[in-house]
């Protein structure tokens, strides 16, 4: 089921309402495929982000490390190599450091009299709709790449489920439109080289006597747009490639046996089948306990009736019940616990 499921991935999204227990079933995931050997790097990309509450340490933009040598073995011979590393993304950082990128190569590529009007542009972009979800993107872009090149798994706790949704369709949706403004650059160059053509009499004469032309500033110009495009877009198709790859990645979706939770779960799964992700496990969190007095009881028979209707909706999606546990999920030692609570309901599913 859960656990099976992050063995045999190498990219796992962890998503849901909010308050529902995302960070801890994505940390607690992480932490159990660490002790297992595998090196595991788990990023929040929930602006509202609570993994470093949960392990107790800063947890900045940078990747910090949460736990090494988890798999060292009692005999005292060599540690497999487990470990697990984890990253806020932080948005406002993320789509500043974005803006700077773009407007310091924009205004590498035009006029320096236009540098006022590049940076006016770049002030005006930072709030306009789009830009936090392009900039976040290309980051889980980056950092999928660095997950598949330097880790065995990476595990992403994401934000709400509009907020996430919306991204696992980004990549097709930017991709087409790089490759839309490919096609307009390359018929602005072909253009571009017939006036310069024009403008230029005497190029044929310089050709034929052996005298090679000056390559126009606007020609480097173009050569140089061509290339940022074909990259953005060569990094859009290699995400999109992973997202929609269910050997290599898949979702999992974390919800309360409430009916707005339960609602959305359905929406958000409606969602991510049609941007093409694989969804292969829901995650019933906080379930209340069936013999612990008149009004629990009564509790987990309204959570029943709300889980029908998921199943009925839902029904060949494996589904995990987590109970309801004492205290708060805090710390590495409470992690373990919970990843405990997930392995039973792993179980109890299968």
């Amino acid at each position: 089921m859960l656990l099976e499921l992050a063995a045999t991935r190498r990219v796992l999204f962890v998503g849901g309402k909010g308050g529902v227990g995302k960070t801890a079933v994505a940390s607690a995931t992480a932490l159990a495929q660490a002790r297992a050997g595998r090196r595991v790097l788990v990023v929040s990309t929930d602006p509202a982000h609570n993994l470093g509450h949960l392990w107790e340490r800063p947890v900045g933009d940078r990747i910090t490390p949460l736990a090494r040598d988890l798999d060292e073995p009692e005999d005292g011979g060599e540690s497999g190599g487990g470990l697990l590393d984890g990253i806020e993304v932080d948005p406002i950082a993320t789509t500043d450091a974005h803006l700077a990128a773009v407007g310091a190569t924009v205004r590498r590529l035009m006029p320096e009299h236009l540098a006022g009007e590049v940076d006016k542009h770049m002030r005006l972009a930072r709030d306009s709709p789009g830009t936090h979800e392009s900039a976040v993107l290309e980051r889980i872009a980056e950092l999928v790449g660095t997950g598949l090149d330097d880790y065995d798994l990476v595990v992403f706790d994401t934000a709400p489920s509009g907020h996430t949704a919306r991204l696992m369709a980004l990549p097709e949706i930017m991709s087409a439109w790089t490759e839309g403004l490919l096609r307009r650059r390359v018929r602005a160059e072909r253009f571009g080289a017939a006036l310069r053509g024009l403008e230029d009499r005497d190029a044929a004469s310089e050709s034929i006597v052996g005298t090679e032309r000056p390559r126009d500033p606007r020609e480097e110009r173009d050569l140089e747009i061509r290339r940022i495009l074909l990259r953005r877009r060569a990094r859009f198709e290699a995400l999109r490639e992973v997202l929609v790859d269910p050997r290599r990645c898949a979702f999992v979706i974390v919800l309360a046996a409430e009916r707005l939770p339960v609602l959305e779960t359905v929406e958000l799964h409606e969602q991510l089948v049609r941007a093409g992700v694989h969804v292969g496990a829901l995650v019933v969190n906080k379930r209340s306990p069936a013999d612990a007095g008149d009004f629990l009881t009564e509790r987990r028979a309204l959570e029943e009736a709300h889980l029908a209707t998921l199943r009925a909706a839902l029904p060949g999606i494996p589904l995990l019940q987590v109970p309801l546990l004492p205290g708060d999920v805090v710390g590495e030692r409470a992690l373990e616990r919970f990843g405990a609570a997930l392995v039973q309901a792993d179980h109890r599913a299968g």
